[in-house]
């Protein structure tokens, strides 16, 4: 074992920290989008028109695009540690000819 595995370590956990903080934050997100929908909708439905669509569809996109950004912000790093592990196996298959 050498030394860099506590700081690869401390590494993995600041990003883990930081993926779970992005996905707690959509998933909160989400559910002040459901709570106050709700209640927009029902609104609505009372006075007899059908203005909460408007809120529904531009804090949905908001939503939407807030949900994009975590997927994507996740296995991004994934794809590029998996590209940088296949160039560090190349690369030392090629200093060993066995």
């Amino acid at each position: 074992m050498n030394s860099s595995t506590p700081l690869a370590d401390r590494q993995l956990e600041r990003l883990a920290r930081k993926r779970a903080g992005m996905r707690l934050g959509w998933l909160v997100h989400a559910m002040a989008y459901v709570a106050v929908n709700l209640l927009l909708v029902a609104l609505s439905v009372s006075s007899g028109r059908g203005w909460a669509i408007y809120p529904l569809l531009g804090w949905g996109l908001g939503l939407a695009l807030h949900g994009a950004v975590v997927l994507l912000a996740s296995p991004g790093a994934g794809l590029y540690q998996r590209l940088l592990q296949q160039e560090r196996n190349r690369l030392t298959l090629q200093r060993d000819p066995w």
